[in-house]
């Protein structure tokens, strides 16, 4: 099983800082992550739409270029922070189409969706899948004629029923999911019964480690904290071994977003760790 990182690990260097977060010094620009990315000697990279500085063909079949050198599997991932707000932005709807032929032009096969976000997390959920379903049946057709495959995260709004219906109700080989281990654990939704009902549709993954914080609220949505994999409360290594039994294709990518106090700002610290103990995951599974 192939190992690598979302771009949104580094968030913060690409000038997203959350409150509290201290600002980087010097922000980091898309070229320099994906030499970053060389560096770490992994497989494969899911490139957050928000960091791509340009969408002109030229710059897009750079990117293209680059990682066919760096022999890296790749996901296109469209959507943060709302995706289509849980089917009511039409706009936000055009964008995910026009961005599924910027998924083409990297040469990626796989691009991540978003329904929706916390933003909408409680107003009422059929309505919005019922909006959804629909958008993304539609995008999925138009997916299919460039050989895409749409994988919509629970991007800590959906629980693993409602993304199963979502999935059903799209009803094609060309629409599955971006498994986010984190997010299941945000919605108070077990992240193994989660992946034992969605690893046969399972397309793309962020892996997560949580934590939570103390003095923070529950409700917060980072309450649960990042921390190095292995560090937290998920058992990533069963995940994983769920997805090696359905024969998972993509890759194993670590995401951070929210860092555990006890880590500051050391997102690459972070990274690398998760790194290094998912190579071991990866390694058992494939001599066992």
């Amino acid at each position: 099983m192939k190992v690598g990182i979302d771009s949104y690990c580094f968030h913060r260097l690409f000038g997203e800082v959350y409150p509290g977060q201290k600002k980087p010094e010097k922000e980091l620009s898309f070229e320099e992550f994906l030499l970053k990315a060389d560096d770490l000697n992994i497989e494969g990279v899911s490139l957050e739409s928000c960091f791509i500085p340009r969408f002109d063909k030229e710059y897009l079949e750079g990117i293209k270029h680059h990682l066919d050198l760096s022999g890296m599997d790749r996901v296109y991932a469209w959507g943060h922070p709302d995706g289509l707000e849980g089917g009511r932005n039409e706009r936000a709807f055009e964008e995910m189409i026009e961005h599924i032929e910027y998924a083409d032009q990297i040469g990626a096969k796989v691009m991540r969706v978003v329904g929706s976000s916390l933003q909408f997390r409680f107003e009422d959920h059929q309505p919005q899948l019922e909006k959804l379903s629909r958008m993304f049946a539609e995008a999925t057709r138009f997916a299919e004629k460039y050989g895409i495959k749409l994988a919509v995260e629970n991007h800590i709004d959906y629980n693993s029923d409602e993304i199963l219906q979502l999935v059903t109700n799209v009803n094609s080989s060309h629409f599955g999911v971006n498994f986010d281990s984190g997010n299941f654990l945000r919605v108070l939704d077990d992240p193994i019964q989660a992946m034992e009902k969605l690893a046969p549709y399972v397309f793309a993954t962020h892996i997560k480690d949580l934590r939570p914080v103390k003095g923070v609220p529950v409700n917060e949505w980072y309450f649960f904290s990042c921390v190095p994999t292995g560090e937290g409360l998920i058992d990533n290594a069963r995940l994983a071994q769920i997805l090696h039994q359905h024969n998972y294709e993509g890759f194993l990518a670590v995401e951070i977003d929210f860092l555990h106090p006890e880590y500051g700002n050391q997102e690459e610290l972070v990274v690398k760790r998760s790194l290094e103990v998912l190579w071991g995951i990866a390694d058992r599974l494939t001599y066992a």
